[in-house]
């Protein structure tokens, strides 16, 4: 897919907090780089990642799927 069919919605470290997985920014930042979070299956230790709808983050034996609106 291209980036026109599938727009970038919101990062990584963004997403975290709005899901309230982390309660801050410097909270999403750490628990990101520790290897702590994946990506579509893989680790990703960038919290600026920038996620588009239908991509996997887990954390914590959680998933969660982006939709088009970043939620």
């Amino acid at each position: 897919m291209s980036d026109e069919q599938n727009p970038v919605v919101i990062q990584l470290d963004q997403f975290l907090k709005l899901k309230g997985v982390t309660q801050s920014g410097g909270e999403a930042k750490h628990l990101i780089q520790s290897g702590e979070v994946k990506v579509n299956g893989e680790v990703d230790t960038r919290r600026k990642k920038k996620l588009r709808a239908g991509d996997t983050v887990e954390v914590h034996e959680q998933k969660f799927v982006v939709d088009e609106c970043g939620v």
